[in-house]
């Protein structure tokens, strides 16, 4: 069993570069793996290992200056979620692609788990999913606007396209673990809009709090590790990576024709070209002969870096 631990905090670093290989450092020497992301706004991740190696990393975040209120979400998975840990410098830990955007001058209001059902049902309030297109597809809150956004960066635009619709509202915005939300409430903020909201803990602490018949979250949280998806109680959910597109699909969509592992499944196989596809059953024969071999080949990691905790 692992503990799987997901994080950001924002806080300024003068000098990200200097703590990327002490964070290397502990994680390797802890057999933990995952993604943390260091910039000058901040620290963000999700990372996989033995309780005690995982303990040991949260510490040593919690030193860094300005990270002594860190909080994190813990969960659990069978197997290793993650191939191998990488440290990574960005310019943002989670890309918004807006250069007057400061988390740490200021965000919205905080809601507690415990009184978003009250909030986002209120007649008043336009609830907003920030997530990926391909996150929502497979869960989001009763009654929320979904931007239908490629990416982060593309959240920006949407609003300024379709802000009038939410005149005399006030917004609440969720995302997965919270962080996407410090960036866009500042930046409603900024638009002049007044009663900004955000979950507090994201997603994935209403889902770990809020008991089940008590809910207004539909379906599963698509999360940025090895299980997919995870449900009420961070139970891992049924959803599978086509590791083509990295999207979610379930189990039966591998029965479909437009399905070939690693190759195409039914929401990318008109996405791609043969030459693409051929690539693709390439590097499944590689994966293949480096399972056979009792390796893990360099990309059968399923994750990225869009947002990590997020």
């Amino acid at each position: 069993m692992f503990t799987v631990c997901a994080l950001y905090h924002f806080t300024r670093f003068e000098d990200p570069a200097a703590l990327r290989a002490p964070l290397l450092d502990l994680c390797r020497d802890k057999l933990i793996t995952g993604t943390l992301l260091l910039a000058g706004e901040g620290i963000n991740g999700t990372v996989a290992g033995p309780k005690a190696g995982i303990d040991s990393l949260i510490g040593h975040i919690r030193s860094l200056p300005g990270c002594e209120t860190l909080e994190w979400k813990l969960s659990s998975a069978e197997e290793r979620p993650f191939a191998r840990m990488k440290v990574r410098l960005k310019r943002e830990i989670v890309t918004m692609g807006q250069p007057d955007v400061d988390p740490n001058a200021s965000v919205g209001h905080y809601v507690d788990p415990s009184d978003w059902n009250e909030l986002i049902r209120s007649p008043d309030v336009a609830v907003i999913d920030t997530r990926n297109d391909y996150e929502v597809s497979i869960g989001t809150f009763e009654g929320a606007e979904d931007p239908q956004t490629a990416t982060f960066r593309d959240f920006p635009a949407w609003w300024e396209d379709n802000k009038d619709r939410f005149h005399n509202k006030r917004i609440a915005m969720f995302c997965t673990g919270g962080i996407r939300c410090e960036k866009s409430t500042n930046w409603l903020l900024q638009q002049g809009v007044e009663d900004v909201y955000h979950l507090k803990g994201g997603i994935l602490k209403y889902l770990e709090e809020v008991p089940q018949n008590d809910s207004a979250w539909q379906g599963d949280c698509f999360v940025f590790d090895g299980r997919v998806s995870v449900g009420h109680g961070l139970t891992e959910g049924p959803h599978q990576m086509c590791h083509a597109c990295r999207r979610p699909i379930l189990p039966e969509d591998q029965k479909r024709s437009e399905y070939e592992h690693g190759v195409s499944c039914h929401l990318c196989v008109n996405e791609t070209s043969d030459a693409d596809k051929g690539r693709f059953r390439e590097r499944q024969k590689q994966i293949a002969l480096a399972s056979a071999r009792g390796k893990r080949h360099l990309h059968s990691d399923v994750t990225n870096d869009t947002d990590s905790s997020s």
